[in-house]
Parts: C-alpha cells; structure tokens; sequence
C-alpha cells in the first residue's frame, strides 16, 4: 500500500481548507472545516522554504517512521518499539529539553494509535485526517514504562494473547495456561519472575499465555476477570478452570500436570507385544523408558509431560527392569535406559530404534519430531486426485526446505476433523505453484472440492493459530481469488475482501469473514484478493487502503464502511438488501426532505468518509434507521461528494446529525444533535423525542377507570424517572405504542409520583412491563400480565398472540352479554 498520507492542508483552486478537531462540554469530537477566504500565493523563496520544511516534518510525523517499525510490524512489534523510545524520549530522561513534552506526544499518539486495529487501519486509508485528536493526549511516567509495560514481551516461552488471537489459542485443541494481568498490579509484578520460570519448564508441555488486561479491557471483562493476577487453564470445549493455590513454581507445575490426562502404560511380559503391534498398525510408534538399578530412566513427570507433547504422534511407556528382567533382555537392555521404537522398527533392523543420551523433556521431545516422518508429499501428478474429495491442509515449501517439524503434529490434532495433512515442494512442482498464485512458503486449506477452491492462512504461523485456522475454514465458504475466479461478471452476490497478509486489521478481519460467510451460505459468496500479489487487479477497483472490503452485486459495487466484524458485515448486507438509509444528493434533499410531507420526519446524517467519528457511526446510523423504520424517515448526505451544498446548507463540522420535523410552513427548521454518545439507542431516543407522544400518563384514578374497569385493552410501563434502564425503556415503549396503536392502548405510571399505586399493583423492579386485557364483564386482577421483555416487536407479538388466544372467548362473553 502506497505511503502517500493526505495532508490536512489541501489548496482547491484557490482556497485553503484546513481539518482541526474540536471537543465542546456536551459534543462528541467533530472534524470541523474553516474555509478561509481566497489568498493570493506568492512563492518567494521563504515561501518554498517554508513548503519543503513542512515536507520534511510531515515526512517524519509518519506513524510507522516515528516508531521505527515497518507497516508489517505486529502488535507486540509496535509495543517493544514504543518501550524502547518511551525510555529515550520521556521527558522525565529530559528536564533540560523544552520540546521532549510534544516530541513525546506525537510518539504516544503514534503508538495508541497503531496499536488499535480499527485506528491503525483508519490512519493507512485517511492519514491523520481520518482520526480523533483523543488518542495519544497523555502518557504515564517513566518509572511505569520502564517497569510496568509490556511485562512478558521479551519472554519467548510465554505467548502474549490479545483480543484478536485469544479465542483461536485457547480453542485450538492444545492445553493453555494463561495470566490475566494488569500493568498496574504489584502481585502481578512479584508473580512475573515466578510466571517465566514455570513458562520455561512448561515449554512445549502446554502453551503458556499472557492477557495485559490493560490493554484487552473488553476480552477481561468478557472473560469473568475481577482480580488479577487471574491464572486460568483453558481446554478446547471445558470450563476454564482457575488455579487458587500459592503462586510458586511448584505448585503451577503440579497444578498444570493435573490437565495432561495422556495415559503412561507400563509394559511387562503379559501386554507388552499386544500394546506394540497395536500402536504400529495405527502409524504410531513407542517412546520407552527402562528403568534399571543402573543407568538413568525417565522420571514419572517426565513421562507425563512426554506423553502430553507427543500425543497423538507417539506412545509413552515404561518398563520395570527389576520386575521384567527377562523382558528388558529381549529389548537388549541392561541398564537405564530410553527408545524411540517408529512403526516398523525391530531391534534386527540396524538404525531403526533411536536410543535417546538426554532425560531433558525439551531434548527428547525436539528427537523424537524430527525422527517422525515428515508430511505426505504430494506431486503434480497426485495433487489433482487426492484434493478432489477430501479435505486437506497443505504446506507449501520452497528453496528445498521442508516444513516446520512441528507441522508433524497437525495431523494428530486435526484427525478427528477429518482433515488430512500433506506437503508440496514449490521447487520441484514450480508449475503447480504458479498456477495457484503461491510464490513463498504458506499453508492453505483445501475444502474437497477440487484444486480451486482453497484458502490461504494469513496468521502466525504457529501451531494453534493453523488449528484454528483449519477448522474454522472447511465449515466457512471464504475462497482466496485470483484473477481466473475473481467475480467482476459474475450475477451472484460476492463480499470481496482487498488485503495486504503484513496488515493486521486485515488479518483480524478474516476469522469474522469465515463466521459471516457461514451465516449467508448460499446467499452470497465470500472471497479474498492478495494486492500485494494481485496489485494490477487491485488498482482497477482503485483500492488504496487495506483492508477494503467491496460487495458485488451484478453491475453494482458498494464498498463497504463500518466495524470489522461478523455481526457489522451481515446488517450492511441487510442494509443492501433492504435500504433503511436514504443515500441524498441536493436535488433528493430538496425533493425529499425540504419538501416533506406535513406529518414527515427526516433524520439526515451529513458526513465525509475520511473522517474518524463519521465512520464509527455509519454502522450505529444504519442500526438507529431500521429500529425507527415507519415513524421516522432516514438520510444521509456525502459531504466530501457535495461540498457546496454542505457548504450552503450551514455544516461546519462532521458528522453533523439533523432532525427535519413535519412542520411544513418551516422546511428549512432543523434541530441537531449534540449529544455525545452516538450508538444507535441514544440516536434513536433522540429522534423519536421529536414526534407527538403515543402513550399516555395515568394517574391512580386514571388506572381504576380506564384500565381496571375500562372497556379498552391496555399496556403499561411501570417505571420511575431516576431509573436508567427506564429512560433506556422509553423510547422503545413509545414505538410499542405506535406498533399496538388502535388494537390495545398504552400508558406509563410514574412509581414515584404514584409509590401507593404501583406498590398495590405488586411492582418490584423498574421498567416492569405489565399487559391488562379487556375480558369482558369480568373486572381483571389487579396485578396484569407481565411481561418479561424490553423489546418493541416481541412485546407486540406476545400481545397479539394473547389477543388472538382471548378472541374466541371475548366474542362470547360478547354474545352472553347480548
């Protein structure tokens, strides 16, 4: 992706128009425009002086150059770069230095703002332009980077987990021993040291991880973390379970021990040969021990955390010497001793038994992978016929290396998938590669539909990560494209993903393409498109940010501007399907919104697409159109497309949010919205505050005639006006009634104002939601039917089902009464 930033300055015709963020008491940040009048530019050599040195300084505030990392750089890459520099520049290293404050500011925004996959990729596409001025504002001491951040970065035993990664981790299949910490947190600190040497021990038995609860606040919270340290052992399909012991060395190892269930089997005389020949008929083969008077065998822990890293790959057992002398005599054993037997192996067949000189875990472990077969190689000739009906994760090598030796573990942890695993060398079978479009070493699934239909991995390449990535792909329906199969004529729907594999947005929003793709099976295609291998197809479309996701729909492509994430991708296609947002130009706006109907409400959301605050709430403004869709009419205009008319219609900053009421004789009268938060449900509130009240206000006398003795049915909102989700409630009861409106009437006690009344009616909680039907000549219960919901449509349909239950009964109390 191109390096060019857009510069805050811009110069059309002769006009300078300049982005700055401002931030009021009760406004959210808004990017606001100060058109200037015309100047008259002289270039004086001051003048170019003056460009090139702001060239310069604008060439050094780039992000990724003021961290000293590339664009490829990973999470954990940006944070050791950010400590580094925080220990350098922090102004408590530089009293003497006036300017350390501010060279320190555009640091820490740099760093707050790559480390956020949604800024980061907001700054790739817009530059600063596209962002808050909130991020980077202050810092913390010096003391605190130096010893409170990033406590496990430098540690390679211990797996730094962030929200991305986490769920794939500790689903992959392998045992995870993870520390919730917070940077802050002086246990945290003393557990530190202990935490790494347990890691170092543990290494390869299970996988060690760390949650920086600071910066994955929302995972913690999601997760039940209220203290920390919290240490908890997380295995694919269980209950995590947390350890309450004493945080000491011992004490982690022995509790970690307990989860590794792999079974060691003692072998002697009367099942030795049985165990054995079993084994080698499923291609497994036999690590034993001789434990011997003389020499040195395995230790039980030793054996149990063999037996854990090579299950699935390698049987784990033991043999007495003292008891079974005879039997160790067969096995030409005299002492101590250990053995890897491979499937096949005989003690005749010279070099086919590995006796092992270590009793180091690590040691044996790193002997034994590298003894197992590699992966089956699959040929031009062979690739054709065993991808066509099965599914297999492949690994593509080249410069005559083979794969890794831990990829021998995949098909252990993967066979109960039914996935196969095999291995194409991309030097001897170059063709084959080329074809497919793979040009450096990768992993791909292929889905048992022929050669075509595969998807790359773009993760870490470690084990859990391609687990996960494995499962989740052959359930999803997520395709890589090249340009023989990507769908630019194509008549059914596509979501097409443009990415670069070193971008991380990118890569955390590819696990949410294959949950979307699976949700819309059969309702629209998913595919993703390298540019960085693909670039020339990547420029047609105009692509100059990552990732950029695009919807084609026969001739129509809409690109698509919201949250990363599953749920934000299927209500955009809803959206698409069904437009609940209004897309106005100035001849619609006037059409439409200056001359609406007496009784017509318009919502219009003026906005620029390169702007930060616009973005997040496109999505938030689609949800808002369709919960008010029939009472409120939804619009938004593109400002960058229409500045003018932006311009002439008084909008100064974006987003700039506006309620059009039906008051006709004023077509021009708006009312904006200057609250500060803008999700969908304060939007909503917002909006609907504008149009005459559905509902009314009862009062105990009210409630004894209309509703207890009335002749009407009716719904109530028991509420009380300090309660918060009461005020949450409201708006959504005020659609209620609109919904219900001529079949059953609506009302609202205050249990304030009316503490006696509600107390009488049994009300305990506040908003409670109570149904009273008419049922005729009998006077109802004073109690009502509750009705446990805050939800306008299923309240409406627990209504009409009740209603429609009652009618045959009302038509003959009817009929009686007749």
């Amino acid at each position: 992706m191109s390096s060019v930033r857009r510069s805050s300055a811009s110069f059309p015709g002769t006009y300078q128009v300049l982005g700055v963020t401002v931030e009021g008491p009760e406004m959210g940040p808004r990017v606001v425009h100060r058109v200037l009048r015309p100047v008259i530019l002289t270039l004086s050599l001051v003048f170019v002086f003056a460009i090139l040195l702001a060239a310069v300084c604008a060439k050094e505030s780039d992000y990724y150059e003021l961290l000293g990392v590339s664009r490829e750089a990973t999470t954990r890459e940006i944070r050791q770069a950010f400590k580094k520099l925080a220990l350098t520049m922090h102004p408590d290293k530089n009293p003497g230095d006036s300017s350390a404050h501010e060279k320190f500011l555009k640091v820490n925004r740099a760093y707050e703002v790559l480390k956020d996959e949604d800024l980061r990729k907001k700054y790739d596409k817009y530059g600063e332009k596209g962002l808050d001025e909130q991020q980077g504002g202050r810092y913390e001491s010096w003391n605190f980077y130096r010893y409170d951040f990033g406590i496990y970065d430098d540690d390679l035993e211990i797996i730094t987990l962030d929200s991305g990664d986490f769920e794939a981790a500790v689903n992959s299949g392998e045992i995870w021993f993870v520390n919730f910490y917070f940077p802050r947190c002086s246990h945290c600190h003393q557990l530190a040291p202990t935490w790494r040497e347990f890691a170092k021990e543990m290494d390869g038995v299970i996988r060690i991880g760390a949650v920086n609860c600071g910066d994955n606040n929302h995972l913690c919270r999601r997760k039940g973390i209220n203290s920390y340290p919290s240490l908890y052992i997380y295995r694919a399909g269980q209950r995590p379970e947390k350890f309450t012991g004493e945080r000491n060395r011992d004490n982690l190892v022995r509790f970690s021990m307990q989860f590794i269930t792999t079974t060691v089997t003692e072998l002697w005389q009367g099942n030795v040969f049985t165990e054995i020949e079993n084994a080698f008929s499923s291609g497994l083969g036999w690590l034993i021990t001789f434990c011997s008077d003389t020499g040195d065998c395995l230790e039980p822990r030793t054996r149990q955390k063999l037996a854990g890293m090579l299950d699935g790959l390698v049987k784990v057992g033991w043999m007495d010497c003292t008891t079974q002398q005879q039997l160790c005599d067969s096995f030409q054993v005299t002492s101590g001793a250990t053995a890897l037997f491979p499937p096949g192996s005989s003690l005749e067949k010279q070099g086919s038994v590995l006796w092992l000189k270590t009793l180091d875990s690590r040691e044996i472990y790193n002997q034994v992978i590298n003894h197992l077969p590699d992966l089956e190689l699959l040929t031009s000739d062979s690739f054709k016929k065993k991808l066509a009906h099965h599914r297999w994760l492949i690994s593509f090598m080249f410069s005559g290396r083979s794969a890794s030796s831990e990829y021998k573990k995949l098909q252990a942890l993967l066979r109960n998938d039914h996935i196969q695993v095999g291995r194409v060398d991309c030097v001897a079978d170059s063709e084959l590669c080329q074809t497919l479009y793979i040009h450096k070493p990768c992993v791909a699934v292929f889905k048992g539909l022929g050669i075509h239909d595969f998807e790359i991995h773009h993760g870490k390449d470690v084990l859990y990560n391609i687990v996960g990535f494995a499962r989740d792909s052959v359930r999803a329906h997520v395709t890589t494209l090249r340009p023989d199969n990507f769908p630019s004529n194509r008549k059914e729907p596509w979501l097409v993903d443009f990415f670069a594999p070193w971008c991380p947005p990118c890569r955390a929003l590819l696990p949410e393409l294959r949950k979307a793709s699976i949700q819309l099976a059969g309702q629209m295609k998913f595919g993703t498109l390298d540019c960085t291998i693909h670039h020339d197809l990547c420029s047609t479309y105009n692509i100059q940010a990552y990732p950029t996701t695009v919807i084609f729909n026969g001739s129509s492509m809409h690109e698509y501007e919201g949250h990363h994430s599953a749920d934000g991708i299927l209500e955009f296609i809803q959206d698409l399907v069904s437009p609940s947002v209004l897309v106005l130009d100035p001849s619609s706006f006037t059409e439409k919104v200056k001359g609406r109907a007496a009784g017509q409400t318009w919502a219009v959301d003026f906005y620029a697409p390169w702007c930060g605050p616009c973005q997040a709430m496109m999505p938030e403004w689609r949800r808002m159109a369709r919960m008010v869709s029939g009472q409120i009419l939804v619009g938004s205009v593109d400002c960058q497309r229409f500045q003018t008319f932006c311009q002439s219609q008084g909008v100064r900053a974006y987003p700039e949010v506006r309620l059009y009421t039906g008051n006709t004789r004023q077509p021009d009268r708006f009312t904006s919205y200057n609250g500060w938060n803008r999700d969908s449900h304060s939007l909503r509130a917002w909006a609907l505050s504008s149009l005459p009240r559905a509902s009314v206000d009862l009062t105990p006398e009210m409630f004894r005639s209309q509703v207890l003795s009335g002749r009407d049915h009716w719904v109530l909102d028991f509420y009380a006006p300090w309660c918060g989700p009461c005020q949450h409630f409201a708006p959504e009861f005020e659609i209620l009634a609109r919904m219900v409106k001529g079949e059953v009437r609506a009302g609202k006690v205050d249990c304030q104002a009316h503490h006696q009344m509600c107390q009488s009616a049994g009300i305990t909680a506040y908003p409670t939601v109570r149904f009273y039907p008419n049922l005729g000549t009998r006077r109802y219960e004073h109690s009502g039917e509750h009705i446990n919901s805050r939800d306008a449509n299923t309240i409406a349909d627990i209504i009409r089902h009740r209603l429609e239950k009652l009618s045959p009964r009302l038509h003959n109390t009817a009929k009686d009464e007749l």
